[in-house]
């Protein structure tokens, strides 16, 4: 695979406003330093280019619908880490006994809360956050086996279901930990899920006991316990609340510090009985529910230890020094597998939350630090909607710069992607210009794992830029156990997940009404499947959805239909290009992803958030949008437009003036004419997992997004 073309990397580059002279001056010099640097720059960064070139995955045979593999794995697909540790208590147990004293998992003290009144009259939450306490691996062990033990004196049995409905904190892990030693199958429910979603899941697994937080008890539990009958112990792992005289007769609440000692003290040997056996289930992790009612997915632990042993060979390097940042929730399989894959190899993990990720984080009390600035990871995951945040506010940032500061930027900026096209690193543009932008997320992250959704290749390379370190895009679904691939990390190219990992294989499988095929050239097209030992059992109580997503071949291997459509480049690495349930045929017959259409448009500054709609019915394509607010203010201001936010967004010529503005992005992408939206609907409420409008990892929910626009879509297309 050849490194990014100069048209590739052109269009990615920033606008520069300097005196041409000036800019010439300022090219020679660079080029005098290029010449200057080449040799050690090359001994330093030609091995990367190299290994980049290389081919990372080939099919195992010559046939178009041969499987991809790993050149790593092509005599056998990995699925153990470490020897004999075929089960998740084992692998802990190993890491227990190998790091029996490092630190293990950290949670900052909360020194000061208050309220603080905002100028428009919110009150918000501010923190002041104090060092990080540690636990050790010993620690932990001890914490997750009398926690475990207190479940068993409390009635949990053996192979029977638990629910955990928490955020990501360092009890969830211990929980889970317990969970997994004691063979109980640990149900996970995102915490933002509404109260149906909530009841769903629990009902339909036929929890006794769940595991939450005062402040989920408090705002979502106690609504829905009367609708989940066989409830009997809630465990609050940050105390009891103030009051539970609501909650029905029968439902007992604990303190997970009085289950842990009340195991503590019951008689009991020193390793728990039935242990779990590779093939038991280890989680039934709820899916988030993009497209309706969440699913819940059966993992068993040969399936996550399958998993993390394929992304922990992605990771080079990784032991002791390194520190990662838990902040996602543990209810996502990207989050609890970045996790486990640190447990397993000595790492630390320090915990977090998106309100206090940073020094700016709404949450931290002006002039304190976030939890980055604490911390310091080596190590951190990220979703595309939060990288794309990052994105837009260092922009921001920039363009309030003064000019010459700007401009040097900038030139800084194309310099290093420059480089980066031909395979070289820029230590002094790195060390002067972007340590300041890298020190927003601690100043020492080497690797940055993306996952959930597609990145656009601009947010990636401005990471790549501006912190200074690999993205390691992947691909994965909890139906996979969240294993598929992951970029290399000295592979810089774009728009690209990576080759096959260690642990699975993967081929193309034709979709004629779509257009792609595996024999298709120059690169064989189609659906994804993925097939290994990390693809899971299935859905709970769904064996119609089990047996249309799953399947076995011939050889008892399972394989996945993920919907998702990918292509080959030469060197093995796949690319994602479209989805079944994002492909919209037009009343014409124009094929439209939608997808494609929102990957084109989401990153303009003056779009936070935007969906692409479109039904058979109709010969052109609609959008909802949700404005920034900074960006889309200062453009009605130059329209002499006043009014508040709301009326701003629901005036029908700002509508028009932002639709100007996606046309010309739009074509400027490459969009067709019949792909780009004829109108829209700004909206002046954002898109949160509270809102119910998209999922934790921030993906659309394409069927709430239609029920709550239905209106707007009827006035789009001339219903009213």
């Amino acid at each position: 695979m050849s490194t990014p073309g100069a048209s590739a990397t052109a269009t990615m580059k920033l606008k520069q406003n300097i005196n041409p002279i000036l800019l010439c001056l300022i090219n020679f010099v660079i080029l005098i330093y290029t010449v200057l640097t080449y040799i050690p720059f090359y001994l330093i960064c030609g091995s990367r280019q190299a290994r980049s070139n290389q081919l990372k995955a080939k099919p195992v045979n010559r046939q178009p619908n041969a499987a991809y593999r790993s050149v790593n794995s092509l005599q056998g697909l990995a699925s153990v880490l470490y020897p004999g540790c075929d089960t998740l208590d084992k692998v802990f147990k190993f890491a227990e006994n190998k790091f029996k004293d490092k630190r293990l998992l950290g949670t900052r003290e909360v020194l000061i809360e208050e309220d603080e009144v905002q100028p428009n009259g919110k009150i918000f939450k501010k923190v002041i956050l104090g060092d990080y306490n540690w636990m050790s691996y010993e620690e932990v062990y001890i914490r997750a086996f009398n926690f475990g033990n207190g479940l068993r004196v409390l009635g949990q049995k053996p192979k029977t279901n638990i629910a955990i409905f928490c955020e990501t904190r360092a009890e969830w892990m211990i929980a889970a930990q317990a969970c997994f030693m004691y063979n109980f199958q640990l149900v996970t429910l995102y915490a933002t899920l509404g109260g149906p979603a909530i009841a769903h899941g629990l009902n339909e697994t036929e929890v006794t006991n769940i595991i939450t937080s005062r402040e989920l008890l408090q705002t979502k539990l106690k609504d829905i316990v009367s609708l989940v009958p066989q409830l009997r112990h809630i465990i609050t792992v940050d105390g009891k609340p103030t009051t539970w005289s609501e909650f029905p007769k029968g439902v007992i609440v604990h303190t997970m510090a009085a289950v842990q000692a009340l195991g503590a003290k019951s008689n009991s040997v020193n390793t728990p009985e039935n242990r779990p056996t590779p093939s038991d289930i280890a989680v039934i992790m709820y899916t988030s529910g993009s497209t309706g009612l969440p699913k819940g997915v059966m993992i068993s632990h040969s399936n996550i230890i399958a998993g993390i042993t394929g992304m922990a060979e992605r990771i080079p390097g990784l032991g002791e020094e390194d520190v990662y940042i838990g902040y996602l929730p543990l209810a996502h399989v990207l989050e609890l597998s970045a996790e486990l894959v640190c447990l397993s190899h000595g790492c630390r993990i320090g915990y977090s939350s998106p309100q206090t990720l940073a020094d700016q984080s709404t949450k931290i009390k002006r002039g304190s630090k976030g939890d980055t600035s604490m911390l310091k990871p080596t190590l951190m995951a990220a979703v595309p909607e939060i990288m794309d945040r990052i994105y837009k506010n260092v922009m921001n940032k920039v363009n309030e710069m003064s000019s010459f500061q700007r401009n040097l930027f900038i030139l800084a900026y194309n310099y290093k992607m420059e480089q980066l096209s031909k395979g070289y690193c820029t230590p002094l543009c790195d060390r002067f210009v972007f340590r300041k932008v890298r020190s927003l997320l601690g100043g020492n992250i080497r690797v940055l794992l993306c996952g959930g959704a597609p990145l656009s290749a601009t947010t990636q390379r401005f990471m790549n830029i501006c912190f200074c370190c690999p993205v390691g895009q992947g691909y994965g679904l909890t139906e996979s156990a969240g294993a598929g691939t992951i970029t290399e990390v000295w592979d810089y190219n774009t728009g690209r997940v990576g080759a096959p990992l260690v642990c699975c294989e993967i081929k193309l499988k034709n979709w004629e009404e779509g257009g792609y095929f595996n024999t298709d050239k120059p690169h064989p097209r189609g659906e994804i499947l993925i097939g290994g030992p990390n693809v899971t059992m299935g859905y709970y109580k769904n064996d119609a959805k089990t047996n249309t997503d799953f399947f076995e071949d011939e050889h008892g291997q399972r394989w996945l239909c993920t919907g998702d459509i990918g292509e080959f480049d030469p060197d093995g690495c796949l690319k994602i290009i479209d989805r079944k349930k994002d492909l919209v045929k037009l009343q014409a017959g124009e094929y439209v992803s939608l997808g494609k259409v929102e990957a084109a448009l989401k990153n303009l500054p003056l779009i936070d958030n935007i969906c692409a709609y479109a039904n058979s019915y109709h010969s052109y394509v609609i959008g909802f949008v949700v404005p920034n607010q900074k960006e889309l203010t200062e453009l009605a201001r130059q329209k002499e437009l006043r009014g508040t936010w709301e009326e701003i967004c629901n005036s029908p010529e700002m509508e028009k003036e932002v639709l100007k503005v996606l046309s010309e992005a739009a074509a400027s992408a490459g969009l067709e004419k019949f792909e780009i939206p004829v109108k829209i609907r700004l909206s002046p409420d954002p898109w949160t997992p509270e809102t119910g409008l998209v999922t934790d990892a921030f993906k659309l929910k394409r069927k709430e997004l239609k029920t709550h626009y239905q209106e707007d879509i009827e006035r789009m297309y001339g219903g009213k």
